[in-house]
């Protein structure tokens, strides 16, 4: 069974979009499209003498609002199609969060575990050099993603300061700090989830304290969604998956614990003292809330309907298909999607942008109350257009989104 075509389902969440929106003809097919994308081959030398040569991406899909803004990712599985659809939610995410940008997305086929530090940053400055002329703080600026770390991002900055001559600190993001990162952009997609999340168990009533979280995917958002649950609401997270499997324990799992293992066994899946569970056992757990922390287009219509879950938390990019929507929605599963749930680390990185053209840096206690602010008023426009419209949160979302890059759009004169 072949899986889901990213793009593909980007491209019908825009056509419901533009139908409850009434948008032009015209302005729908020109936001189908990115406005320029980038293949390249990057050469490396690997450490055994040979050359490799490595297939990059870069999608710049919409830039009305501003500069494209978006990560770049390292992954096996990497295709052009999942580019182009993470740039175009990029596109909505950064609209959605009032911020002055566009959406883009890179990537590179590569299997980062399998490779050595030295190969890594030589695949790092590579991809600069097949795209610098395309990038920078007026055109497009980076960020991590999967398999990509802030060395990564250091090493791609200063390989692009070296084509321009100038220490280009703004030209990406998620950089260590010192080298011009920013405070709170570790953990700023959880944290940014986790803040939608406040505002969704208030309009429910649910109560944070008491609540059961399973977490599905345990890379950086997850891990910090896990030990952020409990320290802002003390939620008991009872479920922890990667990609290697799963663990239950309804007395709950220790974030510190967890964390240990994964780092001494490359995986949660060997936490001691729980049940092991499959991916798609998590899913379907009896738990308050659930965070889909993984890849694309893991809840579809065949698990939709045995998700147990009273509010679905999507850090991950693109978990849930518009099939599965449809079921969770008349199931009454309130879903924060994607674009909204995961804003943080865009917000985070806009913030970052900020601080480097200013010179000037912010406190951790500046960064989260100004991701706060963000964060709430993204959820509660959305929840506003949900309740109008009477649709589920995700088409609300795009509702706002995209209806705000038309009107930059038509502003602008370009439709």
């Amino acid at each position: 069974m072949s899986k889901p075509n990213p793009f593909e389902i980007s491209q019908k969440q825009l056509a419901d979009c533009a139908k409850i929106l009434c948008l032009d003809a015209g302005v729908h097919e020109f936001l189908k499209h990115p406005m320029r994308e980038f293949h390249v081959s990057i050469p490396v030398r690997m450490d055994d003498g040979r050359m490799k040569v490595f297939q990059g991406f870069r999608v710049q899909y919409n830039d009305a609002l501003g500069p494209c803004k978006g990560g770049i990712r390292f992954h096996p599985e990497e295709t052009i199609d999942t580019v182009r659809a993470l740039s175009a939610w990029m596109t909505w995410k950064t609209s959605l969060l009032g911020l002055p940008l566009g959406g883009g997305k890179g990537g590179v086929i590569c299997n980062p575990k399998e490779m050595s530090a030295g190969e890594l940053e030589r695949l790092c400055r590579g991809y600069i050099d097949a795209l610098w002329q395309n990038l920078g703080p007026e055109k497009d600026v980076p960020a991590p993603d999967v398999y990509t770390t802030p060395q990564m991002m250091a090493w791609m900055m200063d390989q692009f300061s070296k084509h321009t001559g100038n220490n280009s600190f703004g030209m990406i993001t998620g950089k260590p700090l010192c080298v011009g990162g920013s405070c709170g952009r570790g953990d700023a997609t959880a944290r940014g989830g986790m803040y939608a999340l406040r505002e969704a168990a208030k309009e429910f009533n649910i109560d944070l304290s008491k609540a059961t979280v399973a977490i599905q995917g345990y890379g950086n958002a997850g891990s910090y969604a896990h030990s952020l649950a409990k320290e802002l609401f003390g939620c008991k997270v009872v479920a922890v998956s990667d990609s290697k499997g799963g663990v239950f324990n309804a007395a709950g799992i220790d974030a510190d614990e967890a964390a240990r293992v994964k780092a001494q066994t490359s995986s949660v899946a060997n936490i001691p003292n729980c049940k092991k569970i499959s991916n798609e056992e998590l899913l379907e757990l009896n738990v308050d809330i659930l965070v889909a922390a993984a890849l694309e287009n893991v809840i579809t219509k065949d698990n939709a309907g045995k998700v147990k879950a009273k509010v679905i938390v999507e850090l991950a990019n693109g978990p849930t298909t518009p099939e599965a929507d449809a079921i969770l929605f008349q199931n009454k599963v309130h879903v924060i999607p994607d674009f909204l749930a995961n804003a943080g680390g865009v917000t985070v990185s806009y913030f970052e942008m900020v601080q480097n053209i200013m010179r000037y840096c912010w406190s951790f206690d500046e960064v989260y109350q100004k991701l706060d602010e963000r964060m709430t008023m993204a959820y509660q426009g959305v929840l506003a257009a949900s309740k109008k419209y009477n649709i589920n949160m995700r088409q609300a979302a795009y509702t706002v989104a995209v209806a705000r890059v038309v009107d930059a759009m038509k502003t602008r004169g370009w439709v």
